[in-house]
């Protein structure tokens, strides 16, 4: 039971370090703003993939499991967060569309860490 709560708290301490490495870009958003290009969404693998990306590329790539990670893009993919910015962040860019998007996401990736940290 110990071991258990010592695992919570270790993934709990990992929320916050995870959300900074998935909101720290700039949210100056790309080319024609908005939702802009195709309306589709990314697969649940190349969001996953970008997600990993992003946590790499802040020295964070150690914090989460795949599965985690997994499980955080479908909450993404379920999620309010806009085309483009998923598209963004499957491409392995932490760029969001407007100041309001930086933090749709910066709220999405909160509630998902921690609905798929136990994973």
């Amino acid at each position: 039971m110990n071991i258990d709560r010592n695992l919570r708290s270790r993934i709990l301490m990992t929320l916050p370090i995870a959300v900074v490495a998935i909101s720290l870009a700039a949210c100056a958003g790309g080319p024609g703003g908005g939702s802009g290009g195709s309306s589709d969404r990314p697969s649940a693998e190349e969001l996953s993939t970008g997600i990993t990306t992003i946590l790499e590329d802040s020295g964070q790539g150690d914090l989460l499991t795949a599965d985690q990670v997994d499980c955080i893009a479908g909450e993404f993919l379920e999620s309010e967060v806009s085309d483009q910015d998923l598209k963004n962040m499957a491409g392995g860019e932490d760029l969001q569309t407007s100041e309001e998007a930086k933090q749709l996401v910066t709220t999405t990736m909160q509630d998902a860490v921690g609905a798929c940290a136990a994973e």
